[in-house]
């Protein structure tokens, strides 16, 4: 895969991740695709696997979106680095809503197969999350 295939697969990507949108899903994600989530001991797997991701990070911060900041490709793996921004306003990981914005960076390794995404370890920075929602503290 050429960068210039990956660089518009990955703004498709971020098309999807911001819009939720099951169509993109359907055409981005293999369904027999694999997301490993820090926390879960199985992965998540095909379009509505992370769909469920989507939905679970909205669930506290309705309004999240994510910025693709950096991204490295070779061949059919990618490395990219986000910003994620969004409002606390709904239940995350047990903490009531605070209205608080947050502002964080995280990580994501994929691995595509014939321009669909087949595999992902993702590592948004929890910490940083939640200390900016009062569930941790900031030093």
């Amino acid at each position: 895969m050429t960068a210039d295939t990956s660089n518009r697969i990955m703004q498709r990507f971020v098309t999807f991740i911001n819009s939720a949108s099951e169509s993109l899903a359907e055409e981005l994600i293999s369904p027999d695709a694999l997301f490993h989530v820090p926390g879960r001991p199985d992965p998540m797997q095909g379009p509505a696997g992370y769909l469920s991701i989507i939905a679970m990070m909205r669930s506290g911060f309705p309004d999240i979106q994510w910025t693709l900041e950096d991204m490295v490709s070779d061949g059919d793996k990618i490395a990219a680095r986000f910003t994620m921004r969004g409002t606390h306003q709904g239940t995350f990981f047990g903490v009531p809503a605070t209205g608080k914005p947050i502002q964080a960076q995280a990580i994501n390794f994929y691995h595509l197969s014939d321009g669909r995404f087949v595999k992902e370890y993702g590592q948004p920075d929890m910490l940083a999350i939640m200390a900016q929602i009062g569930a941790a503290p900031l030093s």
